[in-house]
C-alpha cells in the first residue's frame, strides 16, 4: 500500500466561526503506516492545524499542513475509525506532510509540535463533537 490522500479537502469555514472548518466531503487517506485506509466523515470539525499564533512561528508554520492536520485531529478523537495511540497518530501525520511533500524544516518542526503540545487534546472530544 502507498500512502496517498484519495479526495481533496472540501472544508469551508462555518457560518458563524472564524476558525472552525466543517467537512463538506469526506477526506480518504491511504496509510502505509497503519496499513489502512482512513476516511474522515462529512460534517467533521476541524480548527485545521493549531499553530500558535506567535509571529515568526506562525509565519513559519501556519497554513502550510491542512490536509494533514485534518486527518490528525480526526485521529485524535476517541471514537475514530481506527483508534490509534497518540504517537502514531503522530506518526501518520508525519507520513501525510511527507506525502505532500512537505520539507523537513517544515515536517520535523511541526511533528514536534504535536508531539510535545498535543497530549492535552489527545482523545477529549469524539468524531462528531461541534467545536
Amino acid at each position: 500500500m502507498k500512502s496517498q490522500f484519495l479526495t481533496e479537502l472540501v472544508a469551508p469555514l462555518k457560518h458563524d466561526s472564524d476558525d472552525v472548518y466543517v467537512l463538506r466531503e469526506p477526506l480518504v487517506y491511504e496509510s502505509e503506516c497503519l496499513n489502512c485506509r482512513i476516511e474522515v466523515p462529512t460534517g467533521f470539525e476541524t480548527d485545521l492545524a493549531s499553530v500558535p499564533r506567535v509571529p515568526i512561528i506562525y509565519w513559519f508554520f501556519g497554513n502550510r499542513a491542512h490536509r494533514e492536520a485534518v486527518l490528525h485531529d480526526y485521529l485524535f478523537r476517541v471514537d475514530s475509525t481506527p483508534v490509534v495511540p497518540f504517537s502514531q497518530a503522530n506518526n501518520v501525520f508525519f507520513e501525510a506532510m511527507a506525502v505532500r511533500k512537505k520539507g523537513a524544516c517544515i515536517r520535523y518542526p511541526m511533528w514536534w509540535g504535536v508531539c510535545l503540545g498535543g497530549s492535552g487534546s489527545y482523545h477529549k472530544r469524539k468524531v462528531g463533537d461541534k467545536l
